[in-house]
């Protein structure tokens, strides 16, 4: 009977994006943890020229997916709730208060749990998403075009700075231009997600967010989701492949010769380049407007497995986040498989995992407010 579709308020099938790069996500970090050919030289500060065998280069590629869905997707449920806040008049100090202390909770994860774990000083994608959010207390206040057009000139012409403020082949930049922009690798301090690259992103996520509020507007008569979505989508695929082939600018400083299909798949991920954003909001897009389409067709079960992975992707990514680099610098496991092992530990992890998402979820439903607002 829990098992049997049902009608749903939400848009189920944003909680199913979510869900799906978590299950992208547990493989990626258990290849961080224990795969000893993981690859991940994915800039040009760290690139070495050689790429890896087909699976383990496949295996990184998919999951480049994860970090621009989260971003993207927390600008969307965040512009989904606070707009609905803003019509209803609730007080915009009230509003900034609670994104600023949920955006600085979500930044301080970073440099205090996961760091514990892992054993190094790390600022990630938790310290972009809470910093990110602190920046929307105020870049909420801006029109849909405002919005728009700020965060497509960063993603078309952010490189131009960065080229002005680093260069790789010296090594590593000064820290201001590290946190916000660039790179920044040592092997027991890493800044890999700088802020206003993924604030772009998730400037993106919440013009989405306006745009899925407005479609309630019974008046409302611009494009369809679906429809939407698949134009951006092959829209920003194209200006990867442009930007893939030139092998110039807009890949930030990460130009291998293109010799094979998975020279021109890789990208720069730390920093983001043109191409590695373009190609993953346009698959983004695409595969979000896919499950859109299916979530009409076949309706919403609520308890299937993405939709319960994405609706509790902060638990999820704690949870298996702390174990994994617990295990794997704790208890001397890193780099002690290969990639055949990566797919059986992660099977392992998300069948373990989805019970404790599942209780955790019915927790959070009970006890609406306090910590569990956090995660």
């Amino acid at each position: 009977m829990t098992n049997s579709p049902q009608k749903s308020t939400r848009i189920a099938s944003i909680d199913w994006m979510r869900g799906f790069v978590m299950i992208l996500m547990m493989i990626d970090h258990v290849s961080m943890a224990f795969d000893g050919h993981h690859f991940s030289e994915d800039s040009a500060r760290t690139f070495g020229g050689v790429m890896p065998e087909a699976l383990v280069f496949l295996t990184r590629w998919i999951t480049h997916l994860c970090a621009p869905t989260f971003v993207f997707l927390a600008g969307t449920a965040l512009a989904i709730s606070i707009e609905r806040k803003v019509a209803k008049g609730v007080n915009a100090k009230e509003i900034d208060r609670g994104i600023f202390t949920r955006g600085l909770f979500i930044l301080l994860l970073d440099p205090t749990l996961v760091s514990l774990f892992s054993w190094r000083l790390t600022f990630q994608v938790l310290y972009a998403i809470g910093g990110a959010m602190i920046c929307m207390t105020l870049l909420r206040r801006l029109s849909t075009k405002l919005l728009l057009t700020a965060s497509l000139s960063w993603i078309f012409f952010g490189e131009l700075l960065v080229r002005q403020l680093w260069d790789p082949t010296l090594g590593n930049p000064a820290l201001p231009t590290a946190f916000t922009m660039a790179f920044y690798y040592e092997p027991f301090f890493r800044i890999s997600y700088p802020l206003l690259p993924w604030l772009s992103i998730m400037c993106l996520g919440w013009v989405f967010g306006r745009y899925l509020n407005e479609l309630r507007n019974p008046d409302f008569k611009g494009l369809q989701p679906i429809t939407l979505l698949t134009i951006g989508g092959l829209a920003s695929l194209t200006v990867f492949a442009v930007t893939r082939a030139l092998n110039g600018y807009g890949n930030m400083m990460l130009t291998p010769e293109i010799n094979s299909w998975m020279e021109f798949l890789l990208v720069s991920k730390y920093p983001p380049s043109l191409s590695y954003t373009s190609q993953q909001l346009g698959l983004l897009c695409l595969i979000l407007a896919g499950m859109m389409g299916l979530e009409k067709k076949i309706g919403v079960r609520p308890n299937g497995v993405l939709l319960v992975f994405g609706q509790t992707a902060m638990f999820f990514y704690l949870i298996h986040r702390v174990v994994l680099e617990g295990l794997a610098q704790w208890c001397g496991l890193r780099g002690f498989s290969g990639i055949g092992t990566t797919y059986i530990i992660s099977i392992v992890f998300l069948v373990l995992l989805y019970p404790l998402c599942r209780w955790y979820r019915g927790y959070k439903k009970e006890r609406p407010g306090g910590w569990t607002s956090f995660i």
